[in-house]
């Protein structure tokens, strides 16, 4: 019987994991050499769509990023706390998203001001 019980709820979990997707937000070092060749470093704020997989958030900055992210009903915010500038070399910081489907509004606030994405693209 103990075995039934297990059976059932080990299907329960793995059917429940597949239909969930979650709001995750994280700065990422090893980025997809794909994500990587559509960097330009000119734009300050760039997103590379990956489809179902998310979405990658590009900024460059020559400060330290401190960041998080918060989603209040289809909107997700993404707020990134910039410290004054280290040096004059600016660095690519390479975030991914990953949202629920309901959430299809994306705002992104630099030291809590709205800033617009300067390039929009993806790929599958």
């Amino acid at each position: 019987m103990s075995k039934i019980a297990f059976s059932v709820f080990l299907t329960a979990a793995i059917l429940s994991a597949c239909q969930s997707s979650t709001l995750s937000f994280s700065e990422i070092e090893n980025v997809p050499r794909q994500v990587e060749d559509s960097i330009d470093p000119n734009y300050a704020l760039q997103l590379i769509n990956n489809g179902k997989k998310g979405s990658y958030i590009i900024f460059n900055t020559s400060g330290e990023i401190e960041s998080s992210v918060e989603a209040q009903q289809d909107t997700v915010t993404i707020k990134l706390d910039v410290s004054d500038k280290q040096n004059d070399n600016s660095k690519s910081n390479v975030f991914l998203l990953t949202t629920e489907h309901e959430q299809d509004v994306l705002l992104v606030q630099v030291n809590g001001e709205i800033m617009p994405f300067d390039n929009i693209t993806g790929f599958e």
